[in-house]
């Protein structure tokens, strides 16, 4: 057992040595006894606490995620910049992410690994090219250029799309978007649009838990969340396109109304059932570290 009140008087726990992120909705977040209280209200299904009263040991933890009906008082803000444990405002599940944490890791490994593989324009292709790998399950050619890439993910993406409405018996005539008119889309597309915000929301997590910058991405390049778009299609094949079409499926069928509101909700299930943001934390660190 660590000394003290929970161990946070005498020791503190390397950043990098912590738990990760826990989710935490509806309830008071306050200090007690020298660490972090949380008086879980009312709880929904997919929340991380029964209703109760909880001790957190908050120098364990590298970031809280606050969902929604939430609070936080004085002193607890003030532990969590003792402890460096940043403060996240999420939509409910993850689904969104409201606020940048201003507290991120003491450590600077990853950032400064990301940048100097980010600036060797051979070492740029090699990550991307790994990426690449990631998603199809196999080695891409060495002589690719991001391009040629780019061109053999747009083709994998269309048969993936068209896999799951005929899976799901849903009329498919193509990806379109039109950002002057989001909502004048088909459901499958409307579906993708709402899956791709809330898979982005978890890499935005993932991004801000590890203190990388989001700015520098392998694959994407003109967004100032390129970094986080480029690992949330990391997960475009198992979150964001089956939670699209099978949201499109629960409206077409009367079972939802809110083709949003049942996308969020699927995303949000995926996220906690599969472990989906630490699963994005690892795969950055396996990305940046083995370099």
């Amino acid at each position: 057992m660590l000394k003290g009140r929970l161990g946070l008087d005498s020791a503190q726990v390397p950043y990098i040595d912590r738990s990760g992120c826990l989710y935490l909705a509806r309830g008071a977040l306050t200090s007690k006894d020298g660490t972090l209280s949380f008086e879980q209200g009312n709880s929904s299904s997919n929340d991380a606490l029964a209703k109760g009263s909880y001790l957190i040991p908050v120098q364990r933890l590298s970031m809280i995620l606050m969902g929604p009906g939430s609070t936080v008082s004085h002193d607890a803000l003030r532990l969590l910049a003792f402890y460096r444990t940043a403060l996240v405002a999420v939509g409910e599940d993850g689904v969104r992410q409201y606020t940048i944490p201003p507290l991120t890791s003491n450590q600077s490994a990853l950032a400064r690994q990301q940048a100097k593989l980010w600036a060797d324009k051979n070492l740029r292709l090699s990550i991307a090219r790994r990426m690449y790998d990631w998603r199809f399950g196999k080695k891409m050619p060495q002589r690719c250029t991001i391009n040629v890439l780019r061109g053999i993910e747009g083709s994998r993406m269309k048969e993936s799309y068209a896999l799951w409405a005929t899976r799901l018996n849903i009329e498919w005539n193509g990806r379109r978007y039109n950002r002057a008119d989001p909502e004048g889309a088909d459901l499958p597309n409307q579906g993708l649009n709402h899956a791709a915000t809330a898979t982005e929301a978890a890499a935005a997590i993932a991004v801000s838990a590890t203190a990388t910058i989001p700015q520098l991405g392998f694959i994407h390049e003109d967004p100032g969340h390129s970094f986080v778009l480029d690992i949330a299609d990391l997960f475009r094949d198992s979150v964001t396109i089956p939670c699209a079409f099978m949201a499109a499926k629960e409206v077409l069928e009367g079972k939802q109304h809110s083709i949003e509101r049942s996308t969020r909700r699927l995303v949000g299930q995926k996220l906690a059932k599969d472990k989906i943001i630490p699963a994005m934390i690892d795969r950055i660190k396996q990305l940046l570290e083995n370099n």
